[in-house]
């Protein structure tokens, strides 16, 4: 066997793990960089936990107003009062169908847990009484959880790592 023909296999062999090496060199720095999705998806995550919150913190304010639980700033429930958080909810439902659309499974999920949550303070705030306090601490609580829910699956589809923070948490405020 002559010199080229046993060099001409061991040159494809070269070659070969060389487009190799760069094409996985490619895909690693394609997978390290954000998506063009994320700048997006964090946004509509952080604006989502927001109006939740706001929602959360104006139908606890009603809840006191009527009784079922002490804060210090009760809010009577007015027709303006209820034009806002009619308002918010428009905002909070239009979000919601955003996080469903982009988020991950376990990220919908959590939000829809926190929907049927915030769902129920609601029901509570506007229809309840001072005999429902028991129910709006349990309703509360568990909106609480699954607002912690939330921003850990936030965080994970956002490649976030860590714990959620004490400040990320759901505040009684």
């Amino acid at each position: 066997m002559s010199l080229s023909s046993q060099m001409l296999p061991l040159v494809g062999v070269v070659v070969g793990a060389a487009v190799a090496f760069v094409a996985v060199r490619i895909a690693w720095k394609r997978a390290r960089q954000p998506s063009p999705w994320d700048e997006h998806r964090s946004k509509t995550y952080a604006e989502y936990s927001h109006v939740a919150k706001h929602l959360a913190n104006r139908y606890q304010r009603i809840a006191a107003a009527r009784g079922m639980v002490t804060v210090p700033e009760p809010l009577e429930p007015t027709p303006e009062v209820l034009a806002e958080i009619d308002t918010m909810e428009a905002r909070h439902s239009a979000l919601s169908e955003t996080v469903r659309l982009i988020g991950g499974a376990e990220t919908r999920a959590a939000a829809t847990e926190l929907d049927d949550c915030l769902q129920r303070l609601q029901h509570l705030a506007r229809a309840g009484s001072n005999r429902d306090k028991e129910s709006w601490g349990q309703a509360y609580a568990k909106l609480r959880e699954a607002g912690r829910q939330y921003i850990e699956y936030a965080q994970a589809s956002l490649s976030v790592t860590g714990e959620v923070g004490r400040d990320a948490e759901w505040s009684e405020d």
